[in-house]
């Protein structure tokens, strides 16, 4: 696969690439880059972390990139999430690597890594505090949105602790490529402007699209605010779509999602067709009664977006092929933590903790 191959498998999940050129040089020079993702162990998988992340990983693993999963438990700890309780945390990220497996991840192909195990030493803290050094206070705190904090809300000393250690795991783990989401663009700014001043190793970054959650976009203020607000929460279960939701749970939430016809700004249900549907299937067939034009077909989601903006259409058609498709998608993995003993019992273990945040 030559290297213009490799860019445009990136660019399929891609929002954005800092830099593109960066990139390119990078497969010229090296064919096989150490990229990650990261993630806070803290409840019940969602359809981004499933469906969405696993996507983005099986293109990264086509183009010969080395892909760490990062178990970011100390993380979920100063977050307090479930609680604070690390043991709980723990657990939690046991059952997040059986989602990927039963999402079609070879966890053989990629190195699961836990904070806990790469923060035992000095050579770990030593870098958080060179990083530390060279971040103002001013902009550590507008750093703290990557943690799901709005800017001025009541923070702990541990929190502030966050943005230079997410600095630190890229560096410490020797990171090409950050493969993070938007909402963790400030920690990979913040990572490339340390590595000018330090003279360390840049670090590429490619952020994919937040999914929006059920209810639609939610306005604020900035740009970062209102995605920030609109994004579907794991822990927001009126916002969300699980990986363990039953059909009947799944047509429930679909149908009562945000959806005016012929609208595609901030629409859920669209997003979800071309960042998740399209991305598994080669077409997407759509029952409708006769009365209604009978069952229509679309090949890709620019035939589909071209249907629903000009009301070609209806919303509740459209509901209708969303929750069959992902249906398709789901229903594996829910099988997978039927019928294995080991998943289920760790899913039925989350299922019991409470959600914190």
């Amino acid at each position: 696969m030559d290297v213009e191959e490799k860019i445009k498998l990136i660019k399929e999940f891609a929002q954005e690439i800092v830099t593109e050129e960066e990139l390119r040089e990078l497969f010229k020079n090296n064919p096989h880059p150490v990229a990650y993702d990261g993630f806070e162990p803290s409840g019940i998988a969602p359809i981004h972390f499933g469906l969405l992340r696993a996507a983005n990983l099986k293109n990264m693993l086509k183009v010969g990139i080395k892909f760490k999963l990062y178990l970011a438990d100390y993380f979920a700890f100063i977050n307090n999430k479930l609680g604070g309780d690390l043991e709980n945390i723990r657990l939690a990220g046991e059952y997040f690597i059986e989602v990927w497996k039963a999402c079609g991840i070879d966890t053989k192909k990629v190195e699961v890594v836990w904070a806990k195990d790469i923060m035992d030493g000095i050579d770990y803290w030593d870098k958080t505090l060179r990083i530390a050094k060279e971040i103002s206070l001013e902009r550590n705190m507008r750093a703290t949105t990557i943690m799901g904090r709005k800017q001025g809300e009541k923070l702990s000393m541990g929190q502030l602790f966050y943005p230079p250690m997410q600095v630190t795991d890229i560096f410490h783990m020797d990171i090409d490529i950050c493969q993070l989401g938007m909402d963790q663009r400030r920690a990979n700014m913040l990572a490339r402007d340390v590595a000018d001043k330090l003279k360390w190793k840049k670090p590429i970054a490619v952020h994919h699209h937040i999914l929006l959650g059920l209810q639609g976009l939610q306005k604020k203020g900035t740009d970062e605010e209102t995605m920030m607000a609109s994004k579907m929460s794991k822990s927001d279960p009126k916002s969300c779509i699980y990986m363990h939701d039953t059909y009947d749970e799944l047509k429930k939430k679909i149908n009562g999602a945000f959806c005016p016809e012929g609208q595609e700004e901030g629409n859920p249900l669209l997003e979800y067709c071309k960042h998740i549907i399209f991305r598994n299937i080669k077409a997407m067939k759509i029952k409708r009664p006769e009365k209604f034009g009978g069952n229509i077909e679309f090949k890709n989601y620019e035939e589909l977006r071209e249907a629903f903006v000009n009301k070609k259409l209806h919303p509740m058609d459209l509901k209708v092929g969303v929750a069959e498709e992902l249906e398709k998608l789901i229903k594996p993995v829910r099988e997978h933590f039927e019928n294995d003993k080991r998943a289920k019992k760790l899913y039925e273990a989350v299922k019991k903790l409470k959600i914190t945040r």
